[in-house]
């Protein structure tokens, strides 16, 4: 579903991406791991058209996007949720939800998208009018996640869903984009600081280090490298 062939980026004149390659399956769970400083997020940025690429390709369903602003991507069925959810604290549950809704094709279905999100999140149909800020970190991020689920999406990039959050919080998130795949066959790429969460959650996994891919694979033979285990597992 998504091809990135040796993207690279960065801020000004400082280059952080060196020929990032990643591919990523229809229907499947992606993630993507590395020391802070890596180039996660600007890998995520620059896929959504936030960033612009200084050379490489994207492709995207078969159509090259590489150089098209995120509203567009936004209408071919991307979207990204951003670390730290940057929800509107002082609006509704329901106020926010709607806000994810903002392209005329998702307005159009915006009733059948609240039915979506409120049964894969029974506890925002609960709270559907207190304040957004006022929720638990957890609830943020099921709200988060909702929102961007309102754009009727068919790819989802996530960008640390699960900092901050307590471990049974975090069995949720994973457990909550385990359905995503399964039920509304949403593909999904997943940048990951909590390792075991990734890997439990992920079918494919890239491990990213100063900008550039060291090594991928299925998770489970990821965590059998003695290289990982020692950076990333400590063991």
């Amino acid at each position: 579903m998504l091809k990135v062939e040796k993207l690279e980026t960065g801020y000004s004149s400082m280059q952080v991406l060196w020929g990032i390659d990643i591919q990523v399956e229809k229907k499947s769970i992606t993630t993507i791991m590395g020391p802070n400083g890596a180039g996660k997020t600007t890998t995520l940025r620059a896929i959504m058209g936030m960033l612009k690429p200084w050379s490489g390709k994207i492709m995207y369903d078969g159509k090259d996007v590489t150089d098209l602003p995120p509203h567009s991507k936004v209408d071919m069925g991307m979207t990204m949720v951003l670390e730290g959810r940057h929800l509107f604290g002082n609006m509704s549950v329901r106020e926010n939800l709607m806000m994810g809704a903002y392209s005329e094709k998702a307005k159009e279905k915006m009733e059948d998208s609240l039915e979506i999100v409120y049964s894969l999140f029974p506890i925002l149909k609960e709270r559907e009018e207190q304040k957004a800020g006022t929720l638990s970190g957890g609830q943020q991020q099921m709200l988060a996640i909702a929102r961007a689920l309102m754009a009727r999406p068919e790819f989802i990039m996530l960008d640390e869903p699960s900092q901050g959050l307590a471990p049974i919080v975090v069995d949720q998130v994973m457990d909550t984009l385990k359905k995503l795949r399964e039920e509304l066959g949403i593909t999904i790429l997943l940048v990951e600081q909590n390792v075991m969460a990734s890997l439990k959650a992920g079918d494919y996994t890239y491990i990213i280090e100063n900008g550039r891919v060291v090594s991928h694979g299925e998770p489970s033979r990821l965590i059998d490298l003695k290289e990982v285990r020692k950076a990333y597992l400590g063991i």
